[in-house]
């Protein structure tokens, strides 16, 4: 297929596609007129681009792991990324979490209109206020 049918199934854009490829992360052929094509297995690569970006893995960080997903078999240094990129996840989401659970208190406490005033009457946030 053509980069605008992969586009269009992927709902990526043309200009993404060409970034992907740019950095080697979508390898597409090349007709005997010199135009992109991609095989259907393109579409389960961008997903996975995708994917990768939404958990907040850089290109860079893409690049390394691509070859080993290619290849069916991870090296001990894409795996040693991935378990680092796995753990940078994990203490983002327990940031988030902690995050969220501070917004409660808020949220619990502004009912009570006390969001003018810290509930120990003086200026200093409460211990229920500060980060775990």
């Amino acid at each position: 297929m053509r980069i605008g049918e992969l586009a269009e199934k992927t709902g990526v854009s043309v200009r993404a596609l060409r970034y992907y490829e740019e950095k080697g992360m979508l390898v597409p052929e090349r007709s005997a007129g010199g135009h992109r094509t991609y095989a259907d297995t393109g579409i389960g690569m961008v997903w996975l681009i995708q994917q990768f970006y939404a958990a907040g893995l850089s290109s860079k960080s893409i690049q390394a792991i691509l070859p080993s997903v290619r290849a069916g078999r991870a090296t001990p240094e894409a795996l040693e990324l991935l378990v680092a990129e796995r753990d940078r996840i994990d203490k983002l989401a327990r940031e988030l979490a902690d995050a969220r659970e501070r917004l409660d208190i808020i949220i619990t406490n502004a009912g009570a209109d006390s969001c003018a005033k810290p509930p120990n009457g003086d200026e200093t946030p409460p211990d229920s206020f500060r980060p775990h």
